[in-house]
């Protein structure tokens, strides 16, 4: 089995459903432009099964026919956005640990030294 095969099958439920809504929703971007599969798929360069199967949620699809079908409804500028760092939750959470961390170790290691220097010294 090739690895693409196994990598999508190993998707998480909600990740499937929503490239199944995603194709949802450019169908219906697409009938709402009263374009035919055919005449949009010639206006993105793949074929018609293709589109069918974009249109139908498979997740083998390339990102970069999404992408072509994002821009021809004027909706490609989000693609910038998805993974940007600053809406990136888990790294923002793993730095925020971490400087809660750094945080308390100072504060031991400043309270370790005001400790130290109040002993009379022998």
């Amino acid at each position: 089995m090739p690895k693409t095969a196994l990598a999508l099958l190993q998707l998480p439920p909600a990740t499937t459903a929503a490239i199944e809504k995603l194709g949802a929703d450019l169908a219906v971007a697409r009938l709402r432009r009263k374009e035919s599969l055919k005449t949009w798929a010639q206006r993105m360069g793949v074929s018609v099964p293709t589109l069918q199967r974009l249109e139908a949620g498979d997740p083998a699809v390339g990102i970069g026919i999404v992408a072509t079908a994002l821009w021809l409804i004027q909706r490609d500028g989000e693609l910038g956005k998805l993974a940007a760092p600053e809406h990136d939750q888990g790294a923002i959470e793993l730095d925020i640990r971490e400087a809660v961390e750094l945080g308390r170790a100072r504060a031991r290691a400043s309270a370790e030294a005001r400790t130290s220097a109040r002993r009379p010294k022998a």
